[in-house]
Order: C-alpha cells, then structure tokens, then sequence
C-alpha cells in the first residue's frame, strides 16, 4: 500500500466525519468507512488503528444512547476525532516515500 493511497482514506475519513457532523451519514457508516480504511490503518503504527478504533467504538455508543438525535453533544468525541486525523497525517506526510 502506497502512502499516497492511505491520504486518499485520511482525507475520505476527513470528509466523511464532516458529513457525520451535517447529519448526511449515520456513526455506524463513518465507523464502517472508517474501519475499512486497510491502506490507512496498515501505513500507520498499531497505537493509531487502536485509538481509532476506540473513538469509533464511543462514537456509536454515544449515538445509540442519543437515538439518533444529531443534537447530542458529542463534541468533546469529534474533537479527538479530528486530532486523530490531524496526527495521522503528520504521521503519514514524515514518513519517507518510496524511490
């Protein structure tokens, strides 16, 4: 997998936590995206998979006990969220790129 593959899935990732915020997909569709992301979670090291995977496990959490409700305040979670992104890019763009 090419590093450049795994920002295309950051950047997906990205967009689609924007779409989550707007009410355009469901938690379970981000976490779905997001868990499917191979080239993404196999370009970083293991600790990033599983603090993903864990905001992804609170975000789906937080959402079944808000039924829905995009009112639910949640922003404490999308702000460590946008972090994770944050970090997995300057942990993607310092790596060196294949000849």
């Amino acid at each position: 997998m090419t590093t450049s593959h795994a920002l295309m899935q950051l950047q997906a990732l990205h967009d689609n936590l924007l779409r989550y915020e707007e009410c355009a997909i469901s938690a379970s569709a981000l976490s779905e995206q997001a868990r499917a992301s191979s080239a993404l979670l196999d370009s970083l090291p293991p600790r990033y998979g599983e603090v993903l995977l864990a905001l992804l496990d609170r975000l789906e959490a937080s959402t079944l006990a808000a039924e829905e409700s995009c009112t639910f305040n949640q922003q404490e979670l999308h702000d460590n969220l946008y972090g994770w992104v944050e970090k997995a890019r300057e942990q993607l763009e310092s790596q060196p790129q294949p000849l």
